[in-house]
């Protein structure tokens, strides 16, 4: 929990809340033609990148077309995650009745099964987020990234499991929808992860199908090119995803609770909760599009329904009472908030205390608890 988090009285994290829910509400009337719009241009841009990128692996073997075709393809790829299905799963645009667009149905162009993503980042993660023990996105249970998971030796390897997860992230996603440990808990039985691993397993080999069977097959005498560029552009859209993701949650400042701090929470604390476990990361329009607008992660984690378009336009109004308020608002850009995450991966593989490795609870505990 960062040193400096005010303590705020019962009445102003209702005053905050309702503020919050006010601005929330306005955004919500306000949802029509131009939201529509913008979420189908983007999946007409990522369509047109995965076939151009497709098209110019086709003539792999010079390589000025092979290097645009994977970037082309990364680039869709990225988009499909990011600004379209990380999205669309959380139901932003269901509103719409659309197919292609709806949270129901719609499936992604990554190994983890949308369905079992939703049940454990939908509800797990955006229902306790950063309350020690409840939210199995702290670290994803392979990674120290808060003082309040107890040291252990396996820890020293913090900075290499974190190099290793952000090669294979997509992998790392859905192996951490698997929620084996709760299995060792008790908590999920036998049946259930048998069939969570089947739909893994159906997911996984359509997908490494597709990518390096089927379209480097396609390409005939140029498959082995086709293979290593398809294989680029999933490092390049792993790479992408995890410095992201990471920067919204890990970095320093960020406040981690326990389940003490939030029980009975009022609408308020639970606002006051999204914003102090998560970080933004400032950019361009393009950085915040290629993010799926998870640069502001501060205003996903308070509204994590509405469209990810309209986050740019409210930050300055959720900073505005974060200031007024006297709350923190953790932004940067992406290199210093990439840094503040490897250095605390490092710090944390230690045993000892760090700068943050004290509990500083009391005042989050008081807001919570109030």
């Amino acid at each position: 929990m960062p040193h400096n988090t005010p303590t705020l009285t019962p009445e102003q994290c209702d005053a905050f809340g309702a503020e919050m829910d006010a601005l929330r509400q306005r955004i919500v009337a306000d949802l029509g033609t131009e939201d529509a719009k913008y979420i189908r241009q983007v999946l007409r841009a990522q369509r047109v990148l995965e076939v151009t990128g497709r098209s110019l692996l086709f003539a792999g073997f010079l390589p000025p077309a092979w290097l645009g075709g994977v970037t082309a393809l990364s680039l869709s790829k990225i988009l499909d995650n990011m600004e379209i299905g990380h999205n669309v799963l959380h139901g932003q645009y269901d509103w719409l009745r659309d197919e292609a667009l709806n949270s129901r149905t719609f499936e992604w162009d990554i190994v983890a099964p949308a369905e079992l993503w939703k049940r454990s980042h939908n509800f797990g993660h955006h229902t306790y987020t950063n309350i020690v023990g409840k939210d199995r996105d702290i670290g994803y249970w392979i990674l120290r990234v808060t003082p309040e998971q107890r040291w252990t030796p396996y820890y020293l390897g913090n900075p290499v499991y974190a190099a290793l997860l952000s090669v294979i992230f997509q992998w790392g996603v859905m192996l951490h929808d698997l929620e084996a440990e709760r299995v060792v808990s008790g908590e999920k039985g036998w049946d259930e992860v048998s069939a969570d691993a089947k739909k893994m397993a159906a997911k996984a080999l359509r997908q490494v199908a597709k990518d390096y069977l089927l379209f480097p097959a396609l390409t005939g005498p140029l498959a082995p090119l086709t293979f290593a560029g398809n294989a680029t552009a999933n490092l390049v859209r792993n790479l992408w995803g995890f410095s992201i993701i990471f920067c919204g949650h890990f970095p320093d400042d960020v406040a981690t609770f326990t389940e003490e701090e939030a029980a009975n929470e009022t609408r308020g604390q639970w606002y006051v909760r999204q914003l102090l476990g998560s970080a933004n990361i400032t950019g361009s329009r393009l950085f915040h599009l290629l993010s799926g607008n998870l640069s502001h992660q501060i205003e996903h984690h308070l509204f994590p329904d509405i469209p990810a378009r309209r986050y740019p336009q409210i930050a300055e109004e959720v900073r505005d009472a974060c200031r007024r308020y006297g709350l923190p608002y953790n932004t940067g850009p992406l290199h210093r908030q990439l840094g503040s995450v490897a250095r605390k991966l490092i710090r944390l593989a230690l045993p000892g205390s760090g700068p943050d490795d004290k509990h500083t609870g009391e005042p989050a505990a008081k807001t919570q608890a109030a």
